[in-house]
Parts: structure tokens; sequence; C-alpha cells
């Protein structure tokens, strides 16, 4: 037993393989990629691995878990084929590829991966083919045969005619003097080359993808007597320029280049790190309004936040991009970085013109259309991505657009474009000073608002915040959508059209003629001073249709028994401001009487306990108001319930007796209160 013990560990661990492990070192993305590709393509034989393949051209891809299902590379469909695994060569008439690949020196592996172009020009140089026949270890990427023949004939042209100083110098930039494997290419590192100690950018991704100097890996840790052969899929080139240098030599760059000085980046662009940065062209300038462009160029943390929206936090080579990915910017906002087949995209449009300009300190993507960040936009540039165009019309119709343009700080409450569907108020001093109430005299953020907090409007208003578990909501409206921040003012998109509060309840109910049978009642019951004084009170009101529906008897009984009408009048009131926004599926509302509200939501339909509820949110200084169609009756008045809760209580306790008796095998004894009522429920 003592030995079974000891070998079940072992066999477990030989049966999952080195990734189980525990003591074995973590795989790299590109490892953990080649394990999967493996596990895909087992079916066809040992050490075969699967690959995507892109329809129409010849990029493969060992696939990770979620490309083998959406069997797509960029948007576009590939193909899976079966194929040896690096190191690993098929054997006629056996299953797979079972036979390692013979080891050989440097120069004969080139022939073996298929880098047969590489091995040509090696072999061209006089002094680099014994380098890598002889003894020694190095490393070298090695461009593939659709590398160097996708190369400019002029840049070809220049290495193959100075094979003894080009040619040999560009390929001795592809080594490293020492045995380099994939699980030591790590994000971010730089190797240095064998010509003149040159810097190789090394990007390790996530998703598995290795690149060289922003060259993909295809085929890596090929071994050698004599060292390691990766295959890449570009003839790569020294780089000397940092970012800021780039920048000063690019004339597409004379506006951006202007725009870095004045912001002070120019510092963290030529030091050290690794960014990428997504530089806009001088024709992404010429896109934006002059004034715009002209009030950001003056504004120094517009332009900085502007200009920091255009860095990444990491160096991100094209060929690592096979699908979205949400990428974070120095400014602290996302964009989602995809591809659609050969193309970058920015937030899904392909304003990408050149990709890939490799820097010392990360690579620069060239841009066509400028990526403002919120944080550098008025409120109306803020405004025209949201769905609040009506209400932004509405304001600038109400003279009211030096508010949105200017550096006020202010929280805009928009109301979003369905609120108008039935169309929109005439422009007059009473819309005017409604509009004055949607603006906050301070920029907030919602995230620090709290329940009972107080807003001051420019219309000279306060307004109140309510918070709910599912919403949030300043009076009668609630936010319906994240808020946008911009340089000066941030808005809030809401779901209605805001309604200041104008007065008590009793103001309220004073002042609406279809209640004068409810004011009446309330003072009759001596209720009129609590409506009236501080407090948060949800109210539904019955209307006057609402009390003459009751039979006439019970309606005179009512209003003649004060402290009936007052208990009946107290259900009505709930000891807390719920605006229907705040519903949601279902809330129990204490009333002021002691029993419950049950008041829920749906379809647009707001119902308590079970009556709709014929206008909502008619907002007052100390509460709310409902219009209701009906008179509500308190449990205590219900006597169909009263019995059924009875009942109900006599029925468990008989099902309790019941298990009691036959546990302990003694019979019980029921009070006779409990007694008949079984008899009366028996019948």
């Amino acid at each position: 037993m003592a030995l079974l013990g000891r070998l079940l560990p072992l066999a477990l661990a030989l049966a999952l393989g080195p990734a189980a492990t525990p003591a074995g070192p973590a795989r790299s993305p590109y490892q953990l990629v080649l394990q999967h590709s493996r596990l895909r393509g087992r079916q066809h034989g040992p050490n075969v691995c699967a690959v995507q393949k892109l329809i129409g051209t010849n990029k493969k891809y060992f696939t990770n878990c979620k490309q083998w299902y959406q069997r797509k590379i960029c948007g576009k469909s590939t193909v899976i084929s079966y194929e040896c695994c690096p190191g690993y060569e098929k054997v006629p008439g056996e299953k797979g590829c079972p036979a390692a690949l013979p080891l050989s020196n440097l120069y004969e592996t080139l022939g073996v991966v298929g880098a047969t172009t590489t091995q040509l020009y090696t072999d061209r140089t006089e002094k680099l083919r014994p380098e890598m026949e002889g003894p020694g270890s190095f490393t070298i990427f090695a461009p593939s045969n659709e590398a160097w023949s996708s190369l400019p004939a002029e840049v070809l042209d220049s290495l193959v005619s100075n094979v003894n100083i080009e040619l040999l110098n560009a390929l001795r930039y592809h080594m490293v003097d020492r045995r380099v494997l994939t699980d030591e290419l790590k994000h971010g590192m730089a190797l240095t080359s064998m010509y003149q100690n040159s810097n190789i950018q090394i990007h390790h991704y996530p998703n598995g993808i290795v690149t060289v100097n922003c060259a993909r890996l295809l085929k890596a840790d090929h071994h050698a007597t004599n060292g390691v052969v990766h295959l890449i899929d570009k003839v790569i080139s020294t780089v000397t320029n940092n970012i800021q240098q780039i920048i000063e030599i690019e004339d597409t760059f004379e506006t951006l280049r202007a725009a870095v000085a004045a912001s002070g980046l120019n510092t963290l662009l030529e030091g050290d790190g690794q960014y990428t940065l997504l530089a806009p062209t001088n024709e992404a300038f010429e896109k934006i309004p002059a004034e715009t462009l002209n009030r950001i160029l003056g504004d120094p943390e517009a332009l900085r936040d502007l200009l920091n929206n255009h860095i990444l936090k990491s160096a991100m080579c094209a060929e690592a991009i096979v699908a979205g990915l949400s990428l974070e910017t120095l400014e602290g906002t996302t964009l989602e970085v995809g591809c659609s087949g050969d193309m970058l995209t920015i937030n899904g449009k392909p304003i990408i013109s050149n990709k890939d300009v490799l820097a010392t300190n990360g690579v620069i993507h060239f841009i066509d259309e400028l990526l403002i960040p919120d944080s550098a936009k008025t409120l109306f540039e803020l405004a025209a991505d949201s769905d609040v165009s009506t209400a932004i019309d509405l304001f600038r119709q109400a003279g009211l657009g030096s508010h949105l343009s200017g550096n006020e700080r202010l929280t805009l409450l928009a109301p979003m474009n369905s609120v108008f569907k039935d169309g929109t108020p005439p422009i007059n001093a009473r819309t005017k000073n409604l509009l004055l109430n949607h603006m906050i005299k301070d920029q907030l953020a919602s995230k620090y608002l709290y329940h009972g907090q107080t807003l001051d409007t420019l219309g000279g208003k306060k307004l109140r915040v309510f918070v709910y578990r599912n919403s949030l909501c300043i009076e009668n409206s609630c936010i319906a959508a994240h808020d946008k921040r911009g340089r000066y003012g941030t808005l809030f998109t809401m779901d209605r059209v805001l309604t200041p509060p104008m007065g008590t309840v009793m103001d309220v109910l004073k002042g609406d003629n279809r209640f004068s049978m409810l004011v009446a009642a309330i003072q009759s019951a001596g209720l009129t001073e609590t409506l009236n004084r501080e407090g948060v009170y949800t109210v539904f009101a019955p209307t006057n249709e609402a009390f003459q529906a009751l039979p006439r008897g019970e309606l005179n009984k009512l209003m003649g028994n004060a402290k009936e009408l007052a208990n009946i009048l107290k259900y009505h009131v709930g000891d807390e401001i719920l605006v229907s926004g705040g519903i949601g599926a279902l809330v129990r509302l204490k009333s002021l009487q002691g029993d419950k509200l049950e008041v829920s939501s749906k379809n647009n339909v707001v119902t308590v306990n079970k009556e709709p509820v014929a206008e909502v949110d008619i907002m007052a200084t100390n509460g709310v108001v409902h219009a209701i169609s009906s008179v509500l009756q308190p449990p205590a008045n219900r006597p169909q319930e009263r019995g059924d809760e009875l009942a109900d209580s006599a029925l468990e306790i008989f099902k309790q007796a019941s298990a009691f008796s036959r546990a302990t095998q003694t019979s019980v004894k029921l009070a006779p209160v409990y007694q008949r009522l079984l008899e009366r429920m028996k019948h």
C-alpha cells in the first residue's frame, strides 16, 4: 500500500504530461498553444499538430481553443490541416510523425525546416556558412522563403550585390551567439544580435504569438548540434530610432510633432519603455473642425489627454492581433484593437494606414483619424456620440448652448431620444427654466452620488438623489447609461424628463383637482400637518373617481370615522421615497399604518397591491405622489384574508402536531379554536 501511494502521483504525472507535473516550470503561451494544436491533431497519429490556414493564403497558425471553434483569423475563414509538429517527421508506412528530425548543424537545419533561401544566402557569404557548420552555440531567426521574396526589389538587390558586407551583416543581425528557446523569449525583452551588438526586440503575447522585431515566429525550437533555428515570416532590420526620433523625421507627422512638443510628452517618447503609438497623420488632424482642434491644441490638459489616448501601455505588433483585443491607453481609456483580413482596426474602423514601424522603445502604427477621448471634449461633443441629440437640440434652441461648449463645470442631465418619441415641448420661458434645472452646478461622477444628496441646478432648484438596488435616480429621472466625463462637463443620459418638486405633498394634492376628495379626507383625518412637514413619503393617492367607486354607505361610514379613515389613509403612504424607476420586479414598502404595500413594475406598468397606478412620479419636496384609481384596503380590513391567515396557521399547527404524534407514538389534542377551524375547513 505504501509503495502504491508513492507510485500513484508519478503515474498521474506521466499520464497528464509535463504541464501537469507540479514541480515543472510553467509553460509559455507559445508552448500552450502548441500543446493545444498537438491535442487537436493526436487522432492523426503521434506528433501531429493541427494548424489553421487562412483560405487563399499561405498563412498558417497553431490554433488555440477559441480559434479552433470559431475557425476564423482576423474575421477570415480558415481550414484545418494536419502536419508534423516542430522537430518531427513522417516515416513511410507509419501513422503520424513518429520520428524526430535528424540532428544536424545550423546550416543543414535551415534546409530541413524549409528556410532554403536563407540557406542559399548564407552559402553566398564567405564567412557565415563555415561558422554555421562549425562548433559553437547560436540562435538564428531564419526568414521563410516567402519573407525573402516579399522584400522590395531594390532592397534585395542592395543585399545580394554586396554579399560579404550588406548580406552578411543582414544575416548576422538575425543571429544570437547562444541558444535561445521559446520558453526564454519573454515579452518586451531585447536580445543582443551578432551584428554590432544591435538589439532584437522580442514580444511574447498571451495568445501564444511570438514576434521578433514584429516578425511572427512561424515554427520554433528546431534544435541543431550547434544551436537552434526559429522560422519567422519577415526579414528583419536593425532598429536605431526611438519613437520621438521617428516622429521628428516623418513628414506626415508635422502636426503631431508640434502637439507632442506643446504637451511635453517628448520626454516619455524618447525614454525607456515599450509603447505602441497610434500616430495620427497630418490628414487625421485636418479632418477635425478647426474650432475643435484649436481649442484642444490651446488647452495643455486636453492636449495631453488627447495624445495619451493614442499611446498603448505595451508594444503591440500587428502580427499578434488575430482577433479583437481591449487595450488600455495611457489616458486610462480602452481601445478595441482588432483586424479584418490584412487591415488593423481601431474601435471597428480600418484607420491604420501603415503598421509596424519599429522603434527602440516600441512600435508605431500610422492612423488617419484622430481618437479624441471624452476627457478632451465639450458637452456638445460628448453628446454627438450619445443617444441624446434631441435634448441637445432643445438646449441649443433655448439659447443655452454656451453652457455646453464653454469651460463651466457642469453636469448635464440629458433625456434620451426615446423620451421625445411623441414630440418635443415648445421653446418658451417655462421650457427654458426646465432645461436650466437639467444642469447641475458641478462636474459630478455618478459613482460618488449617495442617497439623500442634494444637487443645485442653474435654474435655482435643489434636486435629490435616490439610490436603489438596481438604479440611481435624480428626482423622477434615472441614469440610463454610463457617465461621459468631458473636459469641463459630465453627461448623464437620463430615462425621462426631470420634473423638480413644486411644493409639499399637500401642496401637490391641493393643486390638482383630481385629488379634492382625498384632500378633504386627509383634513378630516388630521393628517394635513404630517404631509406638509419635512419627510420622505411615497403617497399612492386615490383620485376622486376612486372614492366615488366605493359603495355610498361605506364611503359615508368611512368619512364619519376619523380613526378608521386615518388608518386607511396612512396605509396609502410609504415611509420612504420610491420613484417608478427604482421599483424593479417587486418592492415591499412599509406604510405609515404599519402594513406593507407590494409595489411592482412590469412592461412599464406600475402596480400597488396588484392595482395599476394611473400616473407616476408627481414630485414633492417631501416625497412623491403616484395617482391610483382605487382605494387600497389594509390587510386587517380584508375578512377573507384574516380567515385565510387563521386557517393557514391552524393547518400548519395540525401538520406539526401530526408529525410529533407519529414520531413519539402519542396522541396530541388540539386547542378547541383550531379544532373548530379544521372542522370548518373540511366543509
